[in-house]
């Protein structure tokens, strides 16, 4: 993701969704960070899904908590998410080793990666409540924060 354009829509993102302005570097640091974490549930789906005796993610394998699926529904009520989802589909990445999705899982993934971008966006208000910039020392608390119950 680096055409500008993409920069300038998920800046808006930060900004409609956590009320924070974000830096073009903070866009690298948030996609790493929102990527391990979808690879981190991709490993967690295949280990589920192998000990039911399939070696395809179905939907039912991901480890998705309740606060993950209503940041999911909130996602959807962005203004930004279609065009999210587009820039997700465009974008080709290449799942952890072992790892194989069914169709409707894959089609799950991008609303995965809204719900969790959702959950950093507002973590940051959380954070520092006085703050309309998201700081290198916001983005490391949030990311502490949030992989520890992710």
């Amino acid at each position: 993701m680096t055409h500008p354009s993409d920069i300038a829509l998920f800046e808006r993102f930060f900004r409609s969704v956590g009320g924070v302005e974000v830096r073009k570097d903070d866009i690298r640091l948030f996609r790493e960070f929102v990527d391990e974490q979808i690879d981190a549930i991709a490993i967690t789906a295949r280990n589920t899904a192998k000990w039911n005796g399939r070696d395809v993610i179905a939907p039912q394998d991901l480890p998705i908590t309740r606060g993950l699926q209503e940041r999911m529904r909130e996602f959807d009520k962005v203004d930004q998410a279609d065009e999210i989802r587009d820039l997700l589909r465009r974008e080709v990445r290449v799942p952890p080793a072992d790892v194989t999705f069914n169709d409707e899982t894959e089609q799950l993934l991008p609303e995965l990666f809204g719900g969790l971008s959702v959950a950093l966006a507002k973590s940051f208000r959380a954070i520092d409540a006085t703050s309309t910039h998201a700081f290198t020392e916001h983005w490391e608390r949030a990311f502490r924060v949030l992989g520890l119950v992710l």
